[in-house]
């Protein structure tokens, strides 16, 4: 039975047990997907993170949640970026990394990682609000007093963003989480981002909570592709002028989390998207992993 080095990084915050926990495995060449994704579900964290040498970047990493693969995390970016300098692998400067949805750009300077997402896709969506507040289980009016529309938003993973208007409405949320998934799957939006103008601090630019019940996630504490997709579709309708913008989470599931978003208009195609922020190492470890079968079923 061989075993792995594994670790649960916490993104999005520099202490640790607080931001979005995922976990990191660095050196997973030698690992089916069977195995990738037993070893996901072990650690429990939203996503795992899983780093293999790559002809066409820096590094390769396939991205699995404790019940499925996903084509893109920002969190466990960041984490396993962040892990890397402090292991010594890498230092300051810019790197590749190539993943399902494409090669993406990162930048190490000091403690902050910054990933570059890709290029927004937005559309409005057609729900109704009356729904989408039961599904939240908030009053439609907090939906309906916000001079937004809701939207399908993606720069890598789409999300169904809905703008409500104060931050005591997203603290009373109580979804339904098969109506979330519903809605989701209506709009083909991998989880539903409710996001708010009252902040905690006064240098936020928003505040949000995200659900994602298809990819096995009820709440993802701080969420990075949802960030850049946020950021994107803020500066779509106009709602923003900056291009800088810090999104505050995870605070309802007491994992409180920050996530720096820059939105660069005049940037070329691929480059107009970047997301960073900082993370900590909570658990560094190894794991035993069973050996697969000829059909890539672990063996217990």
């Amino acid at each position: 039975m061989q075993s792995v080095r594994a670790l649960l990084v916490d993104a999005f915050t520099d202490e640790p047990l607080a931001g979005n926990a995922a976990g990191v495995v660095p050196a997973a060449d030698d690992l089916s997907a069977a195995q990738m994704q037993a070893i996901a579900g072990e650690l429990g964290a939203s996503e795992t993170a899983f780093l293999h040498r790559s002809d066409s970047a820096d590094r390769r990493v396939r991205y699995f949640t404790p019940s499925t693969e996903v084509d893109l995390c920002g969190h466990a970016t960041i984490a396993s970026h962040a892990f890397l300098r402090e292991d010594g692998t890498i230092g300051d400067g810019a790197y590749t990394l190539a993943t399902n949805v494409g090669v993406l750009d990162i930048e190490i300077g000091g403690e902050w990682v910054w990933m570059t997402q890709n290029d927004p896709e937005i559309r409005t969506v057609d729900l109704d609000t009356e729904r989408v507040a039961d599904a939240l289980d908030i009053d439609p009016a907090a939906i309906a007093d916000v001079d937004l529309p809701m939207a399908r938003s993606s720069t890598g993973l789409p999300f169904l963003i809905v703008p409500v208007t104060f931050l005591s409405v997203l603290g009373e949320c109580e979804p339904d989480m098969a109506a979330i998934e519903t809605l989701c799957e209506t709009v083909d939006a991998t989880g539903l981002y409710a996001v708010t103008f009252d902040t905690l601090t006064a240098d936020a630019t928003a505040h949000g909570r995200m659900f994602a019940p298809l990819a096995g996630i009820p709440e993802d504490p701080v969420t990075g592709t949802a960030s850049g997709a946020v950021g994107g579709y803020l500066r779509e309708f106009e709602a923003i002028e900056a291009e800088a913008m810090a999104f505050e989470q995870g605070h309802f599931v007491d994992r409180p989390g920050r996530v720096a978003v820059r939105v660069d208009d005049s940037a070329p195609r691929c480059e107009r998207v970047r997301v960073g922020g900082r993370a900590t190492i909570a658990l560094d470890g190894r794991l035993s992993v069973p050996e697969t079968s000829e059909n890539d079923i672990v063996e217990a």
